[in-house]
């Protein structure tokens, strides 16, 4: 889309000038990311159940399977025209429900026989789905080949959208783009059905068994989602494509997941998600192009595809959750990791220098045991050093003027506890699984990081407060930790 007159200073920073590109900003852009944005929120909805269910692939399936349906409500159309059933003008206000009613029959009948044929074939799940969408898929191509093969059909316009002009069909004596009323109204549709059906949906996500016991039809639930689904992907059609839209359907709730497990957080997240890949999409779309090519040397390139761009979006928005996120992130995860190999360090350091005065009653120790504990555990040694830091810090050990280790009297208490753990589990062990007493050790070490206070007094009872471990050495006493 040209815009004459929006031209950047070449002094200005990315940031201004992505901004002095918006400026330009008309009320075709706001018709624009006004359909894209509805279209993705409509599509958030049910793919948040798809992704919930682990039946992701089932968008890609019914965003391909639909092309039958579609072609046999045309059909119809065209019929019922031939026939002098309706007018032309009546072919043309019918047809969208024509095609509705076709996308909810695909829907269902691809979900049906995708069951039918992993029960018949004794498939796997995807392996069926692969061959049920394919075929229907082939069969709609068949269809348009016999019968439709006159009628152009635009491949790009199919396959990824062309919400541009679409913004551009507006409702008669409105001008409100037809895409903005459609996909409008299937949004508010879907949310009305998750609202009425939020617990039969839940229920049948996570439980069908326990639904079908208390009356709710799992099934009936399942086929429901399935038809709603293929009229979301049908209404998206003329905005994003049946190729795109696949990405509107999964990759908001994907990203959500990433941020919360709260049911209601995470349908929240995916429609905000949703609409800001559809606004910021169009955004970086009058934008994003100019900036980068006009340095390449491409200055007549000034914008791209939004319906692209908005599935380019929601794909950097997954990647910054999935790096950044505050508990699933990649960061968050390595941060975690970091911090419990310095707390497992600590423990370690902490128990062998426990051990080491119950063998010699001396408390100071050799300044070399951090060193031997990271060659015995397999630690780094700058974790083994920050480790010691920390725990200097805590007031867990202390270093004497000779620079030799002893455990202050928090440090004592929190080593006994840890010991505790360890001989525990090792007798609990010993009872229960026929295991030679010199593989009891190693587990012991990996599991006592993570026994706490009430787990110990599970063990205690459990084994009637035995006194030593299998081993012969004494269990530390609670009354003593």
């Amino acid at each position: 889309m040209q815009r004459p007159g929006v031209h950047p200073a070449d002094e200005c920073t990315m940031i201004q000038e992505f901004f002095h590109l918006l400026s330009g900003w008309s009320s075709l852009d706001t018709a624009i990311a006004g359909s894209a944005a509805l279209t993705a929120m409509s599509c958030a909805l049910p793919g948040a159940w798809l992704v919930l269910r682990k039946h992701s692939m089932m968008g890609d399936a019914l965003s391909h399977s639909a092309l039958p349906g579609v072609v046999l409500a045309f059909l119809v159309a065209v019929g019922m025209r031939q026939a002098g059933w309706i007018s032309s003008g009546q072919q043309d206000a019918l047809l969208q429900m024509f095609l509705f009613a076709g996308a909810v029959l695909v829907g269902v009948g691809t979900a049906w026989l995708t069951e039918w044929v992993q029960r018949l074939g004794r498939l796997e799940s995807g392996a069926s789905l692969g061959v049920v969408f394919t075929a229907v898929f082939a069969l709609g191509l068949l269809l348009i080949r016999l019968d439709v093969d006159d009628v152009h059909i635009d491949v790009d316009c199919v396959l990824f959208g062309i919400i541009e002009m679409a913004a551009l069909d507006t409702i008669p004596g409105t001008s409100i783009p037809e895409p903005v009323l459609v996909n409008g109204a299937i949004f508010v549709l879907n949310l009305l059905l998750t609202v009425l059906f939020y617990k039969e949906l839940t229920l049948a996500a996570f439980d069908p068994a326990l639904a079908t016991s208390l009356g709710i039809p799992a099934r009936g639930i399942h086929y429901g989602l399935m038809a709603i689904t293929a009229m979301t992907v049908v209404a998206a059609f003329t905005t994003v494509g049946s190729i795109l839209v696949i990405g509107l359907l999964i990759i908001p709730s994907a990203t959500a997941l990433m941020f919360s497990e709260r049911l209601m957080v995470v349908l929240g997240l995916s429609v905000g998600i949703a609409a800001l890949s559809a606004v910021l999409g169009h955004a970086l779309t009058l934008t994003l192009p100019r900036m980068i090519f006009s340095r390449l040397g491409y200055p007549t390139i000034e914008d791209a595809g939004t319906a692209g761009m908005m599935s380019v979006t929601a794909g950097m928005l997954f990647v910054i959750a999935l790096v950044f996120a505050p508990k699933h992130g990649i960061v968050s995860k390595l941060i975690h990791r970091f911090r419990l190999g310095l707390k497992i360090a600590g423990d370690d350091l902490l128990g062998l220098l426990f051990r080491i005065e119950e063998q010699t009653a001396a408390r100071p120790t050799d300044v070399s045991v951090p060193d031997l504990v990271a060659k015995q555990n397999g630690i780094n040694r700058w974790v083994m050093s920050l480790s010691v830091r920390s725990l200097l810090r805590g007031d867990f050990i202390t270093r004497q003027a000779s620079g030799e280790l002893s455990l202050t009297d928090r440090g004592r208490e929190s080593a006994k506890s840890l010991v505790r753990a360890h001989r525990l589990w090792e007798a609990y062990m010993a009872k229960h699984f026929e295991l030679p007493d010199d593989h009891l050790h190693e587990t012991a070490h990996r599991v006592e990081h993570f026994i706490d206070d009430a787990i110990q007094d599970r063990l205690q009872s459990e084994l009637k407060s035995p006194s030593k471990d299998p081993h012969g050495k004494s269990i530390p006493r609670r009354s003593d930790t």
